[in-house]
């Protein structure tokens, strides 16, 4: 046709033409001198997070479960997924990092190796962060000791009591006395700096705690900042309202081992509680959506409906304005 309406009344062609010109210059020429003036925006020496698992400790599909929720990833290796862990990546520095080292480990490093491969001494870590002694966020140390990559002071970081644990009990004290690995001790609240353009700051969370604390991470980058809290028991037992933490970080991944409280048959889920991802959305519902849409949920269970993109589950989320990790997802920093 030759002329649309625009708000009831008809206008030609040129028209339209010249009204989304007077609108679409000043944008382009914004975004092009934003690039100028803020060339680290587009840096390719930008610092990073990498998500390299979004599933609860065991991983998807999960050891034993012949039920139908596992299924689908017993069939299709390519619906799988790994334990939850994090990767910091440094370009410039050529340092990475990794949060949490999953029973998947050697899986998640060749990831790793693949994505940003470096040149140093197996297994070309800088450190690892832990966040506590629960399985699938520690047990992978195993593969630092001399039965398999005879590594040499990996530094890793841990909270006081998580330090004790390690120090104290076998096989782990092997590790420490043999100096596969250095532990680092980190203090809830107090930024530690990884290098002179990445912190990371632990924040104290309840869960349970049979051997070590629980903490939560700030990712501190130049220029942005991320959240990694993968477990939790409630958002109400914290004494700091997670909506706060949400707002001063640009991407926040929380804990989403459950979808709802019907996942289990025959255990009581409330010896395992976490925040239900329908709890969740019903609490952030209400944020405005610049801060919604930073929510990123994680450490999904192997009954958690969420895990396939093609679930109800999953579009719930989406309609609430928030979105499931996915594996390999890059966040800059």
């Amino acid at each position: 046709p030759n002329a649309y309406h625009v708000a009831g009344c008809p206008w030609s062609k040129h028209k339209v033409a010249d009204v989304a010109m007077r609108f679409a210059v000043p944008f382009i020429f914004a975004w092009l001198l934003t690039g100028v003036l803020c060339p680290t925006q587009l840096s390719a020496d930008q610092p990073f997070v990498v998500v390299l698992g979004i599933a609860q400790d065991a991983g998807y599909p999960q050891a034993g479960c012949n039920r139908d929720c596992c299924q689908p990833a017993r069939n299709d290796p390519t619906q799988r997924r790994l334990p939850v862990c994090l990767a910091i990546v440094d370009p410039q520095s050529r340092q990475r990092w990794l949060i949490e080292c999953t029973p998947n480990f050697p899986d998640q490093l060749q990831r790793l190796d693949e994505l940003f491969p470096v040149e140093a001494s197996s297994p070309g870590l800088d450190g690892i962060l832990l966040t506590h002694a629960h399985i699938g966020h520690y047990t992978g140390l195993v593969h630092l000791g001399r039965e398999v990559m005879g590594a040499a002071d990996v530094p890793v970081y841990v909270m006081p009591r998580m330090k004790q644990f390690l120090s104290e009990n076998g096989p782990w004290d092997q590790l420490v006395s043999l100096k596969n690995i250095s532990l680092q001790t980190l203090e809830s609240g107090r930024p530690r700096q990884l290098n002179p353009r990445l912190s990371v700051t632990p924040l104290t969370v309840p869960h349970r705690d049979e051997y070590s604390e629980t903490v939560a991470f700030k990712i501190q980058g130049p220029n942005r900042s991320v959240l990694f809290l993968p477990d939790i028991d409630k958002w109400t037992r914290w004494e700091t309202r997670i909506e706060k933490v949400i707002e001063q970080v640009h991407v926040a991944y929380l804990d989403a081992t459950f979808f709802d409280g019907e996942e289990l048959p025959g255990r009581d889920i409330s010896l395992i509680p976490h925040p239900f991802v329908v709890e969740s959305i019903a609490r952030f519902r209400t944020l405005p959506d610049d801060q919604r849409s930073k929510i990123r949920f994680i450490h999904l269970n192997h009954t958690n409906p969420a895990l396939r993109p093609d679930s109800r589950a999953t579009a719930q989320v989406r309609e609430a304005g928030m979105r499931i990790a996915q594996p390999l997802e890059k966040v800059l920093l």
